[in-house]
């Protein structure tokens, strides 16, 4: 069967009614990061109602499950796995933004010309239920694979919850891969919104709190007093410059050029010498950077600022991911047979998407990548651009593009079963 062929048997066969029903049920689920058991039920039923064989589910954190099975398919071809985080930011203000309109409920999943609308629609919800939609398009087209599909939907992506948002769900299922209890897959499709291109590059990051703290003192007698403020615009400056030194040293090509960004200042006195200010700030890396060699290059840097000796610094990585002060960078190579295919099986479903781009964001890719080995990508439907804001939803027909794309590249990735 030709690709062509292919892609119009999947879009003749195409449930419509079944994957907006599955989207909208999902984004209908309240799953703020904490309360991923309440997707998952739902997930874990889809799973099964779909021919999804040895589902699982198994609590990450007390009362918070990851869900996962496959489809084990006729022999000889790869093992291909779909994952995606069940988790999603909060509403603060989404109801008072929207109040009277059709979109006022953050869960309800209202289709508004075309677009489903809601908290999860883009990140991720579509992408999860791509994935499951997929596989129930390549039963009722007929179409058996050689080889096995793998679904895992974990929770904990997400940050800005307490005491959450350090990816302790992929920790506990790389952990079960990694001793053998779940089989390792050939390639990894990671579906974070790219509006159905294909990422095989990402970001690295982390954030630092630095707290910088003096000695306060009367204004009449600042001469008594070690000023904080005064020590915290030296280190900001120094930041600044260290930023465009970093930018300077190259760019990748699909992710484009390193860079530290000081996001927040905090502190001062009343009517006194500044006794302690707080900075934050957050550092993009590419590929290849070792967090561990910025972080340290950047202490000192904060520390070479500061002249005197009795003021001090503190610094924090409140952000530890897949390392313990972020989140590493990741790329796979782009020609990868793998990739290629994805691509053309997107470019196919839907005229103008499948290209290879770089994520501007840091997901759990790197989990794969550098902790397993194993090549991943991020592919989609969803704009990341109004993902985390009021104005999050799919496009509906991106989203049933979608469906066919991951469909058409189960079948030629696994292979066809005769």
């Amino acid at each position: 069967m030709s690709a062509d062929d292919l892609t119009k048997r999947l879009r003749e066969a195409l449930d419509r009614d079944d994957a907006i029903r599955l989207l909208r049920a999902a984004i209908g689920r309240d799953s703020i990061t904490g309360n991923e058991a309440n997707v998952v039920s739902l997930l874990r039923d889809e799973m099964v109602s779909r021919g999804v064989e040895n589902v699982k589910t198994a609590d990450f954190l007390p009362g918070r499950p990851n869900v996962w099975g496959e489809r084990k398919g006729a022999g000889g071809g790869h093992r291909l796995q779909f994952i995606g985080h069940t988790d999603t930011v909060h509403v603060d203000g989404w109801r008072e933004h929207w109040a009277g309109t059709e979109r006022e409920d953050p869960f309800a999943a209202p289709i508004i010309d075309g677009q489903i609308w809601g908290r999860g629609s883009g990140d991720l919800k579509a992408g999860i239920c791509t994935s499951l939609a997929a596989l129930s398009l390549l039963d009722k087209a007929g179409i058996r694979l050689k080889g096995d599909l793998a679904f895992a939907f974990v929770g904990d992506e997400e940050s800005g919850q307490p005491g959450t948002g350090i990816s302790a769900g992929i920790k506990d299922y790389a952990a079960r891969i990694e001793a053998g209890e779940i089989e390792r897959p050939d390639f990894v499709v990671y579906t974070e919104p790219t509006q159905l291109a294909v990422y095989s590059a990402q970001i690295g990051f982390f954030i630092a709190d630095i707290t910088i703290t003096g000695k306060s003192a009367y204004f009449g007698v600042p001469e008594l007093g070690k000023d904080a403020l005064k020590a915290s615009h030296a280190v900001m400056s120094a930041l600044w410059k260290h930023s465009d030194e970093i930018a300077a040293r190259g760019e990748h090509p699909l992710i484009g050029r390193g860079f530290l960004l000081i996001t927040g200042l905090t502190g001062g006195g009343f009517i006194a010498v500044p006794e302690e200010c707080k900075l934050s700030l957050i550092r993009k890396l590419l590929p290849g950077e070792s967090l561990d060699n910025a972080a340290t290059e950047m202490e000192a840097v904060i520390r070479g600022a500061i002249a005197d000796p009795e003021i001090k610094v503190e610094i924090a990585y409140p952000a530890g991911r897949d390392h313990r002060v972020g989140g590493s960078a990741a790329e796979i190579d782009p020609n990868l047979p793998a990739v290629s295919m994805l691509c053309a099986s997107v470019a196919q479903s839907f005229a103008g998407r499948g290209a290879i781009e770089g994520a501007p964001f840091w997901s759990e890719s790197p989990f794969f990548v550098n902790r397993l080995g194993i090549p991943a990508v991020y592919c989609a439907p969803g704009d990341i651009r109004n993902c985390h804001t009021f104005e999050e939803h799919v496009d509906i027909e991106e989203y049933l593009a979608g469906i066919v794309a991951f469909a058409s590249f189960m079948a030629r990735y696994c292979g066809v079963a005769e």
